[in-house]
């Protein structure tokens, strides 16, 4: 990470944190942002004594959230959380967002869809005219053949994401194979015919309907893009 980039995100995170106020339960996406953004957090909650709540979508959030002193519940405590913040890979100028690259896709969908808010928050590369890099996609172990097949079916490329180091799939929170498929167009039909393949526990494509503001870092600022 450059030293741009990291101010960028320092800034999208310090943004985010002003949204916060003291008894809120938070939904925690996963990611090198939404690290800063728990990190800050965890400052006020020391500087201010302030109590908060939050949902991680992760292991790797969840740890980030004990250590840096919040206090973690769960769905089954808390059905709707009073906001979502998370990172995304990329934004499109209507908003859709391409989100999995921490593979914790799953999660983070569900957590968003259950907060009465969520927002993104990047830094200013992030934001594209045309949604283009490949779709992350959680896929049971049993049904990836089946589910590769139906993608090629719908013009896509189907790789099973790898781990560095030693050879081996990368396996979800879930326990389920993370691959990432290349379109040549990302769209709402492509989302509904992503949704009816058996198998497929969840794709990356976040609809803007989901989302209700995007908070932008620049190494002078940010910038809070709405709908």
């Amino acid at each position: 990470m450059s030293q741009v980039e990291k101010i960028e995100k320092i800034n999208a995170a310090r943004k985010a944190v002003e949204l916060i106020n003291d008894g809120m339960t938070i939904g925690l996406g996963s990611g090198s942002t939404v690290e800063l953004f728990v990190k800050e957090l965890g400052k006020r909650v020391t500087e201010e004594g302030i109590e908060l709540y939050v949902i991680p979508s992760s292991y790797q959030s969840h740890i980030l959230a004990v250590q840096n002193g919040l206090i973690v519940t769960d769905l089954f405590q808390v059905d709707e959380p009073d906001i979502c913040v998370d990172g995304a890979d990329q934004v499109d100028r209507d908003f859709n967002l391409i989100k999995g690259g921490g593979a914790a896709l799953t999660r983070e969908k569900i957590v968003a869809s259950a907060s009465k808010e969520f927002y993104v928050i990047v830094n200013s590369s992030k934001i594209v005219e045309k949604l283009s890099m490949p779709v992350p996609v959680e896929i049971l172990p049993f049904a990836f053949g089946y589910v590769k097949r139906r993608i090629a079916e719908l013009g896509g490329m189907c790789m099973l994401r790898e781990g560095t180091g030693k050879l081996k799939p990368v396996i979800s929170d879930n326990g389920n194979f993370i691959a990432d498929c290349s379109f040549e167009s990302i769209d709402t039909e492509l989302v509904w015919k992503l949704n009816s393949i058996p198998g497929l526990i969840e794709h990356g494509i976040f609809l803007s309907e989901m989302v209700d503001a995007v908070i932008v870092g620049y190494s002078e600022g940010v910038k809070v893009l709405r709908k």
